[in-house]
């Protein structure tokens, strides 16, 4: 994908980040912009840690099929395996791990970027592709930024 696709995206993200009213409007906003400019983010949503049980992910706005997985404890799952390890994991073959939950039965490949706020993982950006090895170097470091992006919206004092 061209790098320029990446910068118009976050240019977007970024002026929306400005003026958004709250968490899920921005997160709204970033699951509809992304799959319109990139075609193989066939599945694009965010999981967020509950405040109530630090252990488990909740799902929050999502853009692609419907999921069973609302709530993932942090222990399972490539989406547990990104918090658990603080850092971004992509699967180029999702049939050939065994930590992937079965969302559908088209997902070939992920990739789940944490999202930080006040230095602790938050929650994150979860994207699954029908293409075997969709993610590039490039989407890692497109999505890293869109994270920290959200990140830095939620360490804002609200106003």
């Amino acid at each position: 994908m061209s790098e320029d696709t990446f910068s118009l995206i976050l240019s977007a993200v970024n002026q929306f980040a400005g003026s958004a009213h709250d968490l899920a409007a921005l997160q709204s906003f970033i699951v509809e912009i992304i799959p319109k400019h990139l075609p193989y983010y066939h599945w694009t949503g965010f999981y967020m840690i509950d405040p109530g049980d630090p252990r488990t992910l909740v799902l929050g706005p999502f853009h692609g099929a419907p999921t069973e997985h609302v709530r993932i404890p942090v222990a399972q799952g490539i989406c547990g395996a990104a918090v658990e390890r603080n850092d971004t994991v992509i699967v180029d073959d999702v049939r050939s791990d065994p930590r992937y939950l079965a969302c559908s039965l088209e997902t070939r490949s992920e990739i789940v970027v944490p999202i930080r706020a006040h230095g602790t993982v938050v929650g994150e950006i979860d994207i699954d592709s029908h293409d075997l090895a969709a993610f590039s170097p490039q989407d890692k470091a497109f999505l890293e930024k869109c994270a920290a992006l959200v990140g830095r919206f939620i360490e804002k004092p609200a106003t």
